[in-house]
């Protein structure tokens, strides 16, 4: 069979790098986009030395112009697409009493109006890829958080946003999941990666979960068939509290 292909956003580094180097030890054809020029072309040489198809695209996905590039770096080379993972992200915190309207408007940029249009731009492309194979359908994830799902002091603004990009995936699919396209939201407490260091400070970063665990579930999702719709899927940290960030 033709290879798979994804486009995978915030990609150069922390969950959206294992996320793409879990996607390509899978076969998949890569399209991978970040802000940052030099890790994300240090990721494209890695997964292309070890054999993967690999195009990469640099883009601020908080300008409207950004997010068309990403779609367009796709589809001008391939008119389908199996995978969408909505991994890019701002997190911003702060208490909601003072918390700046414009650091918010920007957090909504990224973390919902540019999923949103990414998913309008590449509708097209998911559903053909999904009528080529309507056994196992296509799959759009969004890394949401689980200060979406329960919310988190300090993360009041952030979490709002992570939740309306939760709500996303579920119209997605209710919309959607009778063309074969299917949408799942993930939502875990904090990762031990560079966007997680700042709560370092109260939360011991070994009690963190690691990166590649949320990368197994995005290639989990994309095993199965097109009749299991799954919304969302919360991950939380271990220990004697379950619904915590």
């Amino acid at each position: 069979m033709t290879a798979r292909c994804a486009l995978v956003t915030g990609a150069s580094r922390g969950i959206g790098a294992a996320i793409s180097r879990r996607l390509a030890a899978e076969g998949f054809e890569l399209t991978l986009t970040a802000r940052n020029e030099g890790p994300l072309a240090a990721l494209g040489e890695e997964l292309a030395a070890a054999g993967a198809r690999v195009h990469t695209v640099t883009a601020d996905l908080s300008s409207e112009d950004g997010v068309e590039r990403v779609a367009a770096a796709h589809l001008e080379r391939q008119p389908r697409l199996h995978l969408l993972v909505l991994n890019a992200g701002m997190a911003l915190a702060g208490p909601v009493a003072d918390f700046p309207l414009r650091r918010l408007d920007r957090m909504v940029a990224v973390n919902v109006r540019a999923p949103l249009r990414l998913v309008q731009v590449c509708l097209p492309a998911l559903r053909a890829a999904a009528g080529e194979d309507p056994e196992r359908g296509t799959r759009v994830v969004a890394l949401a958080s689980m200060s979406g799902v329960v919310a988190e002091p300090q993360l009041g603004p952030y979490g709002a946003t992570k939740a309306a990009l939760i709500s996303l995936c579920e119209a997605i699919s209710v919309e959607e999941s009778g063309n074969g396209v299917n949408a799942t939201a993930l939502s875990p407490g904090f990762v031990d990666t560079d966007m997680g260091a700042w709560a370092t400070d109260h939360i011991d970063r070994s009690s963190m979960l690691a990166a590649e665990d949320v990368a197994e579930l995005v290639v989990a999702l994309t095993h199965l068939t097109a009749r299991a719709v799954v919304p969302n899927l919360v991950v939380s940290r271990a220990g004697d509290q379950l619904w915590r960030a």
